[in-house]
Formats: structure tokens, C-alpha cells, sequence
């Protein structure tokens, strides 16, 4: 076990972080991301371990952090669900234990939140949460430093959620509450968020079933798969009920003229979002996956570095 007595800080959910501090992550990231570009070398990490343990399969989450810890001079494990059987073969606890005594960070990407929380428990070193159930906080980093980039500061402004109501919505619920901007959220009856992200937002969200007047006058509008990972049984129902929510020109139209499309990807177009507006001049979402990368080095850099 880690021996000293400082106290380990992780990322399980957006709101481990206090304003200031999410904001710090954002202006670090858009520096991070001019020194890499200008090709300087710059390896804060060196001889650091990062693990990434994956239940859930992914491509910008492990590639990413992958590359992030490369650039920064340290290494990455990838660990996929054939490699460890967290829970399952080894209790969470013990695999934590194990794991933190021969890392420097965790990275975890599974189905239960609460696996997320108790690798976290028992940890003697900072766990990110590269996906759950529950939330997506690290897509988030990366989301608010495009508009930060694209638009400067996102304070008062006002965001619409098309679609579910799944962990994406519930992030950018607590990015709202955080960040203090206005969060609409535009969804089929039935696909609201979780009720205790609602209780936890209240003042800054409002849920409607009417997606054109929660676009209307909007800064940002974000959309989503119908169906995540795990619910392609419900894809017949759910293309029904999300019918309606497709992000077409004429939504964005409603938004005023300098509204951003972002999405986390990856995208169906024809689904959820037209060709015409992810591909379209109001599209941020290559900007958007690229910043994976910087934003998550920017977090990597303030969990890690003292």
C-alpha cells in the first residue's frame, strides 16, 4: 500500500473538480495542445505508468490516453475485458490494491458506476473515469475547451441537449452547474436523465420533449447515439421515440448564428444528426476528438504533477 499519507485525488465525476479548477484544466489543455503542435517535446511524466482498464470497447478513450502518456514520456497499459476480469475473477478492491501498487494512475472504462467508485476506494493512486453508466466527464474536458477555443468563456451562455438522456446528458448537467451556463435538455418522454443528476442541477437545466423552442436562441447544441453501447436490443423502439430529434439544418437555424454542433462520436449520420450539420461549417467535432487528447493531458498533468 502507498505509504505516504497525501491525499490521492481522482476523477470519477466532473464535479471531484471545483470550478476553478475545471477551468484551470481547460486554459492548461489549450496550452498543452499549442506545444504540441509546435512539435516542442515537453514530458512532465517520464517513467510514469498509466493502466487503462477497458470492460467497454473504445477508440478515442484509449488512443488519447495512449498518446498522451506517449508525448508526455510515460507509458501506457491497455488492459481489455479478455486481460482482467474486474470483479468477476478478482474482487475490485483486491485489483485495485494490486494495480495501484505498481502504476502511477488508473483509467477506467466500465458499465457500473459503482466500480468506478470502489477502484477509486481502494487506490493508493488517482483513478480517471474514462467512461460508465453514469457519466462521461473526460468528454467533457475536452467539449468545453472547443468552445473555450472557439468561443472564449461558456459562463451565461446557453446549451441544448438533443436526445437521451443517457451519461453524456448527465455530464453536461454537471459541467452546467459548474460552469454556470444555461442547459436545455430536449428529450423523447420516457428518456429523461436520472433523477438524482436532476436534483443535483436543478437551477441550471430545464427539460422539455419540445426540441425546437430548447434550440431556439441556443450557443451550443450536443447530440448523441440513439442506442449507446449495451442498448442495440432497443434500437426498433428507440428510432421511434427519437424520430423526432434528429439535429437537421433547420434545428441549427432555430440557434443563434454562431451556434456550435459538437458530438462526442462515433456519429450516425441519418440518425441523430444529419450529414448536412456534423460535416457542416458549424460542426466542431473533429476539433471536439482531437482535444480528447489535450484535455486529458492537461488532467493527467494536474492529478499527477505537483
Amino acid at each position: 500500500m502507498n505509504t505516504s499519507h497525501k491525499t490521492v485525488r481522482h476523477f470519477i465525476t466532473l464535479t471531484d473538480l471545483s470550478s476553478g479548477e475545471f477551468r484551470q484544466i481547460i486554459a492548461r489543455a489549450i496550452e498543452l495542445k499549442a506545444i504540441q503542435h509546435r512539435g516542442e517535446i515537453f514530458e512532465p511524466l517520464k517513467n510514469k505508468v498509466l493502466a487503462m482498464i477497458f470492460e467497454k470497447s473504445s477508440t478515442r478513450t484509449r488512443v488519447s490516453f495512449e498518446s498522451g502518456m506517449a508525448q508526455f514520456g510515460g507509458h501506457a497499459i491497455f488492459l481489455s475485458p479478455r486481460d482482467t476480469q474486474l470483479g468477476r475473477g478478482e474482487p475490485v478492491e483486491d485489483s485495485a490494491r494490486v494495480l495501484s501498487s505498481m502504476v502511477d494512475c488508473l483509467m477506467v472504462r466500465t458499465f457500473e458506476h459503482e466500480k468506478a467508485e470502489l477502484l477509486a476506494e481502494y487506490s493508493s493512486v488517482p483513478v480517471i473515469n474514462g467512461l460508465t453508466d453514469d457519466v462521461h466527464p473526460c468528454q467533457l474536458l475536452a467539449d468545453m475547451q472547443t468552445y473555450f477555443e472557439q468561443r472564449g468563456d461558456i459562463k451565461n451562455k446557453t446549451v441544448t441537449w438533443v436526445g437521451d438522456g443517457n451519461n453524456m446528458c448527465h455530464s453536461y448537467m454537471h459541467a452546467a452547474k459548474l460552469l454556470q451556463f444555461k442547459l436545455n435538455i430536449a428529450c423523447p418522454e420516457g428518456f429523461e436523465p436520472q433523477k438524482k443528476f436532476i436534483d443535483e442541477t436543478a437551477d441550471f437545466i430545464e427539460i422539455t420533449s419540445d426540441v425546437r423552442s430548447a434550440c431556439s436562441n441556443s450557443d451550443l447544441i450536443v447530440t448523441d447515439v440513439w442506442a449507446s453501447m449495451g442498448q442495440e436490443e432497443e434500437q426498433k423502439v428507440r428510432e421511434q421515440a427519437f424520430n423526432d430529434f434528429q439535429v437537421t439544418p433547420e434545428l441549427m437555424s432555430l440557434a443563434n448564428d454562431d451556434a456550435l454542433f459538437m458530438h462526442c462520436l462515433p456519429a450516425h449520420r441519418g440518425e441523430e444528426v444529419s450529414a448536412e450539420v456534423i460535416d457542416g461549417d458549424k460542426s466542431v467535432v473533429w476539433h471536439e476528438a482531437e482535444n480528447r487528447l489535450h484535455a486529458q493531458k492537461s488532467l493527467l498533468e494536474f492529478l499527477l504533477v505537483n
